[in-house]
């Protein structure tokens, strides 16, 4: 099912993040157009070395199996928690909602509340004693 079919044409940016899993810091981010897949920006946000990766899967329209259910119950777990850095972003920052006009001004700021939000969780992963200092 395309974007047209669930409603419509999507107009603005996307903020495409690789997060940590346990720390949830930012570690690189793509801005697109938000028609833009996830699935597109893979390939430039992760790299060899990162281990495993969690990401969003496409859109299947048919029921799963039970291995598969059971599957995306562990995965789940941990794409929760990077569901949280958005969560965070718009309650706490309102970050979804920019107005800028062009690409570049919308870019400078989905950047700049990245780099909000990383200083944000870094506060609460020092306070918190969440993980070692270097860890981050």
């Amino acid at each position: 099912m395309d974007q047209e079919e669930r409603g419509g044409a999507l107009y603005g940016y996307k903020n495409h993040v690789k997060a940590g899993a346990k720390s949830k810091w930012l570690e690189r981010y793509a801005l697109t157009d938000a028609s833009v897949h996830d699935s597109q920006k893979l390939a430039e946000l992760v790299a060899t070395e990162d281990g495993e990766v969690y990401a969003d899967s496409a859109y299947r329209n048919r029921p799963l199996t039970e291995e598969q259910e059971e599957s995306n119950r562990q995965k789940s777990k941990i794409r929760a928690r990077i569901e949280h850095v958005f969560g965070y972003m718009s309650q706490s920052m309102k970050g979804f909602y920019l107005r800028y006009l062009g690409r570049r001004r919308n870019a400078a700021a989905i950047g700049l509340s990245n780099l909000i939000y990383n200083l944000a969780r870094y506060e609460q992963i020092v306070r918190l004693k969440l993980l070692p200092r270097n860890a981050v």
